[in-house]
């Protein structure tokens, strides 16, 4: 699947506005990345939260070796820094987990019994429900059999938003499969299946001191900023040059 589009979710951990602010970071980091390697990009649903960041991200990122790259980055983020939240400007740590599907293609045999879901319609809001679709073009897909929820919101066309959905749900189904399977063979079963809050794969680190560090490679860096900016190929490249092999 490495040559495959990817989906990616991205979910805050505990701690409400702080986890939902670093998420938003998260979404942004990835969002200029693919923008450097000239990947396409799409925002396919963003819960905004109540004062700032967002409770939850769905996006999908098209071209080649997107998801051979991205599996890379599955995992929780953990970051450190003054709360611009923070009246007394105390030192706060978040987090914030990423995961990553390959878009699978559609000639892949993954089938969806119609018994199996449900689907639910509804108006689709901005941030802050500045802006509602007069019409309830947004749509919620649940896979009654797993309990998986994909919502997709980002057409203006309700049967664009059902395909969409059907797509990520698809990828969703096909990745618990795998893992599945993986669990059965008791093969490799990476960072992006064990996603614990506190587990995290990497840490960026504002105060008191500038520093991101992987802790599956010890990759480090301090140009924090640059980071931020999408600039993460170091610690995907450390990654993928040491997975399947003893560090």
């Amino acid at each position: 699947m490495d040559r495959n589009n990817a989906i990616v979710s991205i979910h805050p951990g505990a701690g409400g506005i702080e986890s939902q602010d670093w998420a938003q970071m998260l979404m942004r980091m990835y969002l200029k990345w693919a923008e450097r390697h000239g990947f396409e990009t799409q925002v396919v649903d963003s819960q905004p939260g109540e004062e700032a960041g967002i409770k939850s991200a769905t996006l999908t990122v098209a071209g080649l070796y997107a998801y051979g790259y991205l599996k890379a980055e599955a995992g929780v983020h953990r970051l450190v820094r003054i709360s611009p939240f923070d009246a007394k400007k105390r030192r706060h740590t978040s987090f914030s987990a990423m995961l990553v599907y390959p878009e699978i293609e559609e000639d892949i045999t993954a089938e969806i019994d119609d018994d199996d879901i449900r689907i639910d319609t509804f108006r689709a809001s901005g941030a802050g429900g500045q802006h509602v679709n007069k019409t309830s073009s947004a749509v919620r897909i649940t896979h009654l059999p797993t309990g998986i929820v994909v919502t997709c919101q980002n057409e203006r066309s309700q049967h664009k938003n059902k395909a969409l959905a059907l797509k990520i749900l698809k990828a969703k189904l096909y990745d618990l499969r795998v893992g599945e399977q993986e669990r059965k063979l008791e093969g490799i079963v990476g960072d992006k299946r064990d996603i614990t809050w506190g587990s995290q794969i990497r840490s960026y680190i504002l105060q008191p001191y500038r520093l991101v560090k992987d802790h599956r490679t010890g990759i480090e860096v301090g140009n924090v900023d640059a980071v931020l900016d999408g600039d993460i190929d170091i610690f995907i490249d450390a990654y993928l040059r040491g997975e399947g092999r003893e560090i």
